[in-house]
Formats: structure tokens, sequence, C-alpha cells
């Protein structure tokens, strides 16, 4: 018997606790001078913005940063397919969300006939010792696959057509993608097995249920951390200063209908 949707109250009820160990994780890093890179890849509509959300929303902008790429220039076409990659990759003290990654090589651009096969093979073989390099420097990289049948994806599909405010989400390419999903399935699965390594194995969340996937995925990823805890620094508010004596300008009126605040 399938498992019922989470519902929103518990799901925050759940989340709450979670965004704490979050925000310690992130004064961890800043602390230590941790480098944490994780990768959120899926089909489309699988749930990777929404998750990446989750994690980063109680977050300092200023330390945990998304990377969503859009598509490739000409120029960029021609580099090392790890290469556009590279300067988004984490400094001492950072968290990076990658929205899709280097993996659309081995996904999106396979499929829809963007990259030659030997390019593909090229990649595959290639991504195991990148990954190896990050991870001897001291990186922490985590690879998550947001796993979505075929019946949910349609589901959500449609709704984002539906919905004014999310069909900027539906691109050209995510439309003919549709038409080959099990393509899809072949590519993930060669990718799966030329890249899931020791130093850097994926990890597969389903994510049939959104929000039951996005606990699920910040529960692991928090659970395969060091011990993140780090005592927090108390913060003194300073007194206020007198204000200095000021020139009183008059009001503006408010345009009817529009109160001033």
């Amino acid at each position: 018997m399938e498992e019922p949707q989470l519902k929103r109250r518990d799901y925050e009820t759940h989340l709450a606790p979670l965004e704490q160990e979050l925000v310690a994780m992130a004064r961890w890093v800043k602390a230590t001078g941790q480098r944490v890179c994780i990768l959120f890849e899926g089909r489309d509509a699988a749930g990777k913005g929404g998750a990446i959300g989750a994690i980063s929303r109680r977050l300092n902008p200023r330390q945990c940063h998304v990377v969503a790429l859009p598509a490739p220039t000409e120029r960029e076409r021609g580099q090392w397919s790890f290469q556009r990659y590279v300067p988004h990759l984490p400094a001492r003290g950072e968290i990076v969300l990658f929205d899709r990654s280097w993996y659309n090589r081995a996904g999106v651009e396979r499929v829809m006939g963007y990259a030659a096969p030997q390019e593909v093979e090229e990649f595959l073989a290639a991504a195991p010792v990148f990954e190896k390099m990050l991870v001897d420097d001291g990186m922490l990289l985590f690879k998550y696959w947001l796993t979505t049948d075929q019946r949910q994806q349609e589901q959500r599909l449609a709704e984002r057509l539906a919905d004014p405010l999310k069909r900027w989400k539906l691109s050209p390419v995510d439309l003919a993608a549709r038409r080959l999903y099990h393509a899809y399935t072949e590519a993930r699965e060669a990718m799966l097995r030329a890249t899931h390594t020791p130093h850097a194995p994926w990890t597969l969340v389903d994510f049939n249920d959104q929000r039951r996937g996005r606990l699920t995925l910040i529960r692991d990823l928090l659970d395969r951390l060091p011990d993140t805890r780090v005592a927090e620094e108390d913060i003194v508010l300073p007194p206020l200063e007198e204000p200095p004596q000021r020139e009183t300008f008059g009001v503006v009126k408010p345009l009817p209908g529009y109160p001033l605040p």
C-alpha cells in the first residue's frame, strides 16, 4: 500500500530541528574552513529546487551558494566538460549546492544528442578521476540522485503547465525529454555504474513524496558529516547612541488606497 503524502504541517514540524542542525553545520564549516559541495541530480520536476531551498533557506547566502548554470554558450561547448563548473566550487568555509552539475554530459547532453557518444564515454571515464582530485584535496563531496516514477513526473509537469507562475520551469528541452523517459533511464543507469565510487558514491533518495524526500536527504547529509558541534558565539547588542538633532521634514501624504506603513 502506497504511503500517504506527508502533510505540510507535519513536514514543517520535522524540518524545524533539521534547520537548526543545518545552521550548526554551517557554523562548523565556517569555523573549520571546510569546503562542502553537494550535487543534486534527477529527472525534470524531481524536486531538486525544493530540496536545495529547504537546505539553504536558513543559511547565510554569502556562505551557502546555489549554482544553477544556464545552457552553455558556443564557447563553453568547446571547453573541457568540467571547466565551467570549476570556478563555482567552494572555497574555505563555503557550501555550494549544484542544481544539476557536470553530470549534464551524461544525462541531457547524451540523450538529446548534444554530446557525441565518444564525448560521453570520455566524461564517464574522467568523472571519477576529477572527483577523486576534489576529495583528495579535502573537499566534502556529496552526490544525490532524486528518484521519481513516470506517473509522478507526468503529474508535476501537468501542474507546471497549468500554473502561470510555474510555466517558466518548462523549457523546450524539458518538453522534448518527456518523450525520452526510457532513454534517460538508460543514461542514468550507465552513469551510476561508471561514477559510483568509494570516494564519491551516489545516494538515491525517493522523491515521489517531495516533502518526505527533503527530510530524508537532509537527515542523510547531516549524518554523513563529522561532528559539527561548534560553540555558538555570544552576541551582545551594544547600547544605542543618542540620536542627533535633525531637521524636521513634512510627511508625504499617501495616495488613495496606499496608506503609509
